[in-house]
């Protein structure tokens, strides 16, 4: 599906790291089911935040957003991607992965990686209708705390 005409993807580079996170913090339940307030810690913002892009409306409102980073071994890691539940399944997620998967090709990253929890059947369905293949991780974020690790490959042409 297309997104919507009113809505841009603008970099971080471009706005105020400290407040897009407050306003995204503010807004926190309108993008997640469960608590992920401890993910958006300010690195994601400031130091991370050339790999950052905010979906908003014509009119200023903030639908979506992307978090992420390439590691020095070239590989894209996807930390967060959020849609505002009201503008789901309009094909924002979509237009705020490929505005990432550029910007890591464009830095040489040949693969990307997203990590969620297995019960987690958007992300899962999402990720890997991009292609992405799922393994199970057991105790990747600590003990008894299984996630699925999504991998997919990038075209680097």
């Amino acid at each position: 599906m297309t997104p919507p005409d009113d809505i841009t993807v603008v970099g971080f580079a471009e706005l105020s790291a400290t407040a897009v996170r407050a306003r995204l913090l503010d807004a926190h339940d309108r993008f997640w089911d469960t608590d992920t307030r401890a993910l958006h810690h300010p690195v994601w913002f400031h130091q991370f935040g050339g790999f950052g892009a905010l979906a908003r409306t014509s009119g200023g409102e903030d639908v979506g957003y992307v978090l992420g980073v390439v590691t020095a071994d070239r590989l894209a890691y996807l930390h967060l991607l959020a849609v505002r539940e009201d503008r789901r399944r309009a094909g924002i997620g979509q237009r705020l992965c490929g505005w990432f998967d550029e910007l890591a090709v464009s830095t040489g990253a040949r693969a990307v990686q997203a990590v969620t929890r297995p019960d987690n059947a958007a992300a899962l369905a999402f990720h890997t209708a991009r292609g992405a293949s799922a393994h199970l991780s057991r105790d990747h974020a600590g003990p008894g705390a299984d996630r699925v690790v999504l991998t997919r490959s990038l075209a680097t042409t």
